[in-house]
């Protein structure tokens, strides 16, 4: 366990360095690959964020993860959550879509820790057009999509926890639906050294993945083969720590880099200020992500009659496409 501990230092140092750099220049790992990558994933909604906390730190989260939405961000943390704990939370997204996210954790143990969850993005019915029938034809499609998740987290040692999700995803779009089966790996080490942790996560590892079903051309033509695409693999690197804390006030800070498999690696960073455990203010920054920046966002924990419970809101800069709202429910034991 020593060589484990010593290994996680050193990708600790170095990962903090890339970090460091890739901050303060703005650039890329690899230059100018960001537009050429664009669009060479399926399954989109994976990447949306969920959870309002997490969201006003603009997903700065992996390394902060202690609550339901570790499910999506980073499994590794179920076992860092106070116990059990439920999480609704509800997006009004770009375009007139709804995106919503459902969770829980269940503490088997101190050290272990089950979750579900559940995500959706849909919108209403549309009406099909046509070349010929601009208008309409009367006749309308849906669009939607799931993923169902289940995911297991054991904390190994006082200062390493590893978790896994494995999720089922499914999109459909009038006929045809895309089905496919995803593994998420995340890691959460407290260095030591003051509050300072440490994470590294993939999420959405999985095959390739093509529409399955048959279109009807207006001209009479049937096509059932597509072309296949890769899901939208994710590999994150994040640091927290807690620059100031007293009995009353805590400052949490984040940096996260990102290194999605279809455009450029970016950095995030976020805070999030909290007065009590009561009250909560929180904010982010994303660099290097078109339509995306600033993040803002606040919250009220609130004790109840069986345990705790506690709103979040959050809003994320989307530049042209306008902004994004975000609300989150919390329940827990």
């Amino acid at each position: 366990m020593k060589h484990v501990m010593t290994t996680f230092l050193r990708i600790s140092a170095t990962a903090l360095l890339l970090l460091t750099l890739i901050s303060s220049s703005q650039a890329q790992l690899i230059p100018l690959l960001g537009g050429q990558r664009a669009g060479i994933s399926s399954l989109q909604f994976l990447k949306i964020g969920t959870g309002a906390r997490a969201v006003g730190m603009a997903e700065a989260f992996i390394a902060v993860a202690d609550d339901a939405s570790s499910l999506h961000y980073n499994p590794a943390g179920m076992v860092q959550c106070a116990g059990h704990e439920a999480m609704f939370s509800h997006t009004n997204w770009v375009v007139d879509l709804q995106h919503e996210f459902v969770a829980g954790i269940y503490r088997l143990s101190e050290s272990d820790a089950v979750g579900l969850s559940f995500t959706a993005l849909h919108t209403e019915d549309m009406e099909v057009r046509t070349e010929t029938q601009p208008l309409g034809t009367g006749r309308y499609f849906s669009y939607g999509d799931i993923g169902i998740g289940l995911s297991y987290a054991r904390q190994l040692t006082a200062q390493f926890s590893f978790g896994a999700t494995v999720r089922y995803v499914e999109e459909t779009i009038d006929v045809l639906k895309t089905r496919a089966v995803m593994i998420d790996l995340g890691t959460y080490y407290w260095t030591g050294l003051g509050s300072t942790r440490f994470s590294v996560t993939v999420s959405n590892f999985g095959n390739n993945v093509a529409p399955e079903g048959t279109v009807d051309l207006p001209r009479g033509e049937e096509v059932s083969s597509f072309q296949e695409f890769s899901p939208p693999t994710m590999f994150r690197i994040g640091f927290a720590f807690e620059p100031y804390e007293d009995d009353y006030n805590r400052l949490t800070t984040s940096i996260q880099l990102n290194h999605p498999n279809d455009n450029s690696e970016n950095v995030s960073v976020g805070a999030e200020y909290a007065w009590n455990e009561l009250f909560f203010v929180r904010a982010g920054y994303k660099l290097n992500v078109d339509e995306e920046g600033l993040t803002a966002g606040a919250g009220i924990n609130a004790p109840i009659g069986f345990g705790r419970g506690g709103v979040d809101y959050a809003y994320a800069e989307f530049g042209r496409l306008g902004g994004v709202h975000r609300i989150t429910l919390r329940l827990g034991l």
